[in-house]
């Protein structure tokens, strides 16, 4: 069995979770220039899978047993370019309902520089609807 926080497009990326607590998920990306865009920066479609990684991870720490979870917006802002080095995206839920809640993220540099800041609202799914997912 795969450990607990294994996530297909995340391996595939690079991505690796470094720190999963209630409400709370780090994860890290090194950053190569096959994650670059054609001007040669951090792909804007890597900077949401890893924010959006750390935010399912932030929000799936508080989903009971046999439930599950799906995110139904995200949105993303973009502050400074970064082409290559480590980055590290610091989620955290800011409104956790019975089904809807609400995360935020960072994502840094390692001198603490925000890159981007994105946002999700994610829905805990139970009974039938959890089925299969």
């Amino acid at each position: 069995m795969r450990e607990r926080h294994y996530c297909p497009i995340g391996e595939l990326l690079g991505m690796r979770a470094v720190l999963v607590k209630r409400d709370e998920a780090v994860v890290e990306l090194d950053v190569t220039p096959a994650h670059a865009n054609p001007l040669g920066t951090l792909h804007g479609g890597v900077f949401c899978d890893v924010a959006d990684y750390a935010m399912g991870l932030a929000w799936r720490s508080g989903v009971d047993h046999g439930e599950t979870f799906a995110t139904v917006e995200l949105k993303i802002n973009f502050f400074r370019p970064f082409r290559t080095g480590r980055v590290t995206a610091e989620a955290k839920v800011i409104r956790r309902g019975r089904t809807i809640g609400y995360v935020e993220c960072d994502v840094k540099d390692i001198a603490g520089k925000i890159l981007a800041r994105a946002s999700s609202t994610c829905m805990t799914l139970r009974g039938e609807r959890a089925i299969g997912r």
